[in-house]
């Protein structure tokens, strides 16, 4: 296929609304230490607000996929970024932990509606069988983008103002970028009448298949590591890394604080990600997925057993991150393409919603122990070894798994 089959307005608009969305959900940690000093919250506390946020991005995603089945996908893109800048809105007024978490389901449900879920699938159905796996990495990689300048950026404004007219900024940005929804228009419109096979026997089907099970679980270890990275990483280098040399290369390029060094390794992170899920969707169109995933879970793992066993120094995280980053949203384009090779794109969205809820419950289990742990011990360090087990789970779970697509209406062996 040539680059202009591959490259289409769907696709421009849909990595332009992942993009703003993801730099905004990437930043949440560099808020971390400013809000918990400025009330005197116990990291639990903060730590909870995020892990009920990924939990409801989590619940929110097969919703709005189904949503859009129904309403179509331009309404329930704008129905999340206007749940999404309200949450941010309400969360600067946010005084006590009990507000946020609550105000945080709203920030959830609205990354729900302008994330992978609704985007992935009309991508999905307006790409060609060939191009799928690459277009579906490309809209996954703009996310990596948003995760570069979004720490950074957030972490800069705080220099500036409050951190409650940056969640303001924040607010303006997700309601901006709905300019693009006109080029959304998906060739293969969304209705019963598009396939021979309702939306519950085609889901019906799925739940009945062992494959879609292993998918499903297999998805957990991806939530628990990213979700405990993005939320609590910026903090754990700024209170364990060892400091930055005065005269050094860092220093030289303006990173004179681990503060400052933990955004950056976030934005480092989604740099290398955008290589890593780039190669991921060309390699995916060509290879076999559950293989492919299998060791992108292996790398993870040993990347992070590595990184915490030898001394943290700066040099160590931004090499960490470089790694782990070129691992980080790999798994997306693979997951959701092994989901329509095995399950056709007709209700993609809805089915890898279900399964990303997998993703968002390793999320909040792996924020949420962050933060508890942390609290418990002092410091990091049995968290991160639990991230490394399941991630060794993941990687055995994919194995079993039946790569051909099945028939409609039939049974799994």
């Amino acid at each position: 296929m040539t680059r202009s089959a591959l490259i289409t307005p769907v696709l421009i608009a849909g990595c332009a609304i992942i993009l703003v969305s993801f730099a905004i959900r990437a930043s949440f940690g560099v808020f971390q230490i400013p809000i918990a000093a400025e009330f005197g919250w116990l990291r639990t506390e903060f730590s909870i607000a995020i892990a009920i946020q990924n939990l409801a991005w989590g619940i929110g995603q097969p919703l709005f996929a189904a949503l859009a089945e129904r309403i179509g996908d331009r309404r329930a893109i704008v129905l999340g970024a206007i749940t999404y800048a309200a949450g941010l809105v309400l969360s600067s007024f946010a005084v006590t932990p009990g507000q946020h978490w609550v105000l945080e389901i709203a920030v959830g449900f609205g990354i729900a509606g302008t994330g992978f879920g609704v985007i992935l699938a009309v991508v999905g159905r307006a790409a060609s069988a060939e191009n799928r796996a690459m277009a579906l990495a490309i809209v996954t990689a703009a996310g990596s983008a948003g995760q570069v300048f979004g720490p950074p950026l957030a972490e800069w404004m705080l220099g500036v103002v409050p951190w409650q007219q940056v969640f303001l900024v924040f607010a303006a940005a997700i309601l901006a970028i709905l300019i693009v929804l006109p080029m959304m228009r998906v060739p293969v419109a969304a209705g019963p009448k598009s396939t021979d096979e309702p939306m519950w026997a085609n889901i019906s089907r799925a739940f009945r298949d062992p494959s879609y099970a292993l998918i499903f679980v297999g998805f957990f270890s991806c939530g628990y590591q990213l979700g405990f990275i993005t939320a609590h990483f910026p903090a754990f280098v700024t209170e364990l890394c060892g400091p930055i040399a005065p005269g050094g290369l860092l220093a030289g390029i303006g990173i004179t604080t681990t503060s400052a060094l933990g955004a950056v390794a976030i934005s480092l992170i989604g740099l290398a990600n955008i290589a890593g899920t780039l190669a991921a969707g060309w390699a995916g169109s060509r290879y076999s997925k559950k293989y492919l995933l299998a060791g992108i879970y292996m790398g993870r793992t040993l990347a992070s057993a590595v990184f915490i066993l030898l001394p943290i120094t700066p040099e160590s995280v931004l090499i960490f991150s470089t790694v782990m980053g070129a691992l980080w949203l790999a798994t997306v384009p693979l997951t959701s393409g092994l989901v329509a090779t095995l399950y056709g794109t007709r209700y993609m969205g809805t089915l890898f919603g279900v399964v990303f809820l997998s993703h968002q419950l390793g999320s909040f289990a792996g924020i949420w122990l962050g933060g508890r742990m942390y609290d418990l011990q002092g410091d990091y360090t049995l968290v991160w070894w639990i991230g490394i087990g399941v991630g060794l789970f993941s990687a055995i779970v994919h194995l079993p798994i039946r790569e051909q697509r099945q028939p409609t209406g039939a049974m799994p062996a």
